[in-house]
């Protein structure tokens, strides 16, 4: 689906998709204010290698962050340490990613990912 929005519908341009609905996305990305069926995320969608960059808002409302995780099944004990960030001071704040390899593909058309990824990864070749 990434790669046809950019291939296709935005004629080979990249192109911006944000406000992705809340349901397909992680607990941790806050809901917009307007709808609650959206969060405050973004990818970059770029021909040829689909997401390039990724990033969200992060929920820094403590008790709807707990919430979220109940609605999602997840159990809050088990993220406790999360929640502590949240609990002893937080701010408003947003983090993105940029796919290394994928950078390195869309700028020099390599067609496979697999032909830009300084260390491959083989079945039964980590040590540990």
């Amino acid at each position: 689906h990434e790669r046809w929005l950019a291939e296709t519908y935005s004629n080979n341009n990249c192109v911006f998709v944000y406000d992705y609905p809340r349901s397909i996305k992680s607990f941790y990305m806050r809901d917009n204010d307007d709808d609650l069926q959206t969060v405050a995320a973004f990818d970059l969608l770029c021909p040829g290698v689909g997401e390039l960059i990724g990033g969200s808002q992060r929920e820094e409302r403590l008790d709807k962050l707990e919430a979220k995780m109940i609605e999602f099944g997840l159990d809050p004990n088990d993220y406790w340490w999360y929640l502590d960030l949240r609990r002893f001071g937080s701010v408003p704040h947003a983090g993105y990613g940029v796919g290394f390899d994928r950078l390195v593909a869309y700028v020099t058309a390599q067609e496979n990912i697999r032909d830009v990824i300084p260390f491959p990864r083989v079945p039964g070749n980590a040590d540990f």
